[in-house]
């Protein structure tokens, strides 16, 4: 008989693992643990989910006539309520959870003793020194009692496990007591408890308190070990917008430098031109202030590329010419913004820029499939053989863009060069289709 009591308590813990876990999977339920301070809409939205839950356990229960009694989680999950959500969410929870057994099966106290102690959780919440330290709570007494003695310097936070402790052993204190009350109907309770009258094997009721302990720190690490996934991945994505943020930084002031270059070296010779170019510059710069996203339509790029290139004819005159070969079905997929420039600026500088008779800079697009193929080419002097092997590595503008790339497309995109002495060089870029929505996230 004790054998079946321990059994039934094993299935009581199991159930409130999986019940966590399962909660832990929602988006929605994560963002509601993140928060510390909620509005009452918040607090009242908590309420509802974890009173679906719990209140779904009771009915397990009740539906079952007692004989799936390790599912009932009413009072673990009405303490949870409170000291997750406050007063607010522990009363509403304890009185939601509490129906399935005060109306099917008459135990009457359930309302009210469900209701205090999801009140009681949210006392405890109050009483917490940091709200961290509630899901930093720890099921082991032993272990807290010697915290509290060794590490003086800290006492009120294990002062307060302690405390977190000795509110969930009342909670079930008083399920007992008042589960041997008679005001529910003939031959019922008026509280359900697990086990019927007349065990008094010491084990079995020091195994009920620590099972009733361990329901509620079970849930609390599990949903603190989601919270701690979650502040990761929103580290990790602070941390490459960060790096986004460099590398852009690093785009603009070389783009910028080399223009302001090009106009100081005609103010003197031909100031009409330089006026050209400043206004020229000025429309450039206006566009470029007002992209903060981190992707923008192949469109948009292709039409930056062209004003870019209007900067820069100004200085070559007819030596340096552009070709188009963009495919109509790719002007709409989304690309990093500032993707083209620094090619197309590096082809001008270290590939045109060093022939006599200048060249053509040629930027083809297509689809294939899911993915855009992205060439930006010149016939200029090449890059020689021993420096190919690391000009991905080298230089702001290409080695800018691959860095790029990878933060963005991590392993789903590739970027090769391949360039001839003499004959000129091809960079080529393939990237996965965006739709607008994610590109809006990143």
């Amino acid at each position: 008989m004790l054998q079946g009591y321990l059994v039934t308590l094993l299935v009581k813990l199991a159930t409130m693992a999986a019940i966590a876990s399962i909660l832990a999977r929602s988006n929605r339920f994560k963002a509601m643990l993140m928060r510390e301070s909620r509005t009452l809409g918040q607090r009242l939205e908590l309420a509802i989910w974890l009173s679906v839950v719990f209140g779904a356990s009771v009915a397990t229960r009740v539906g079952g006539h007692s004989t799936y009694s390790g599912a009932d989680l009413g009072l673990e999950g009405a303490f949870l309520a409170g000291i997750l959500g406050g007063y607010v969410t522990g009363l509403v929870s304890g009185v939601l959870i509490s129906l399935p057994a005060l109306f099917p099966a008459g135990e009457l106290l359930t309302l009210p003793l469900l209701a205090g102690v999801g009140v009681l959780g949210g006392v405890v919440r109050d009483l917490a020194p940091d709200p961290e330290e509630i899901w930093r709570f720890s099921p082991y007494f032993d272990l807290n009692v010697w915290r509290f003695f060794k590490d003086t310097r800290n006492y009120q936070r294990t002062a307060y496990h302690l405390l977190l402790f000795a509110a969930i052993l009342v909670g079930e204190f008083l399920r007992q007591i008042l589960a041997q009350s008679n005001l529910g109907r003939e031959n019922m309770a008026s509280v359900f408890r697990l086990f019927p009258p007349g065990i008094d094997h010491p084990l079995t009721w020091v195994a009920l308190y620590l099972t009733t302990v361990f329901a509620v720190a079970i849930p609390l690490k599990i949903w603190n070990n989601t919270r701690n996934e979650k502040k990761l991945e929103e580290q990790q994505r602070l941390l490459v917008e960060a790096r986004l943020e460099a590398l852009t930084s690093q785009i603009n002031p070389h783009f910028l430098f080399n223009t302001l270059n090009s106009v100081s070296s005609l103010i003197r010779t031909d100031p009409n031109t330089a006026r050209v170019m400043v206004v020229k510059l000025s429309q450039v710069l206006r566009r470029l202030l007002r992209k903060h996203e981190n992707f923008s339509t192949l469109r948009d790029e292709l039409s930056f590329i062209e004003d870019y290139l209007a900067i820069e004819v100004v200085r070559f005159g007819d030596k340096l010419r552009f070709e188009k070969d963009v495919a109509a079905d790719t002007l709409d997929m989304l690309v990093p913004s500032m993707i083209l420039q620094p090619l197309v600026e590096n082809s001008i500088k270290h590939g045109i820029g060093g022939k006599v008779e200048g060249g053509t800079i040629r930027i083809r697009t297509r689809r294939d499939g899911a993915r855009l193929r992205l060439l930006v080419e010149d016939d200029g002097v090449g890059i020689p053989e021993e420096k190919l092997a690391t000009v991905l590595d080298h230089g702001i503008g290409v080695s800018n863009v691959h860095e790029r790339l990878k933060v963005l497309f991590g392993n789903e995109y590739r970027m090769w060069i391949d360039s001839r002495p003499g004959q000129g060089t091809h960079i080529q870029i393939e990237v996965p289709e965006l739709e607008s929505n994610l590109a809006a996230v990143t």
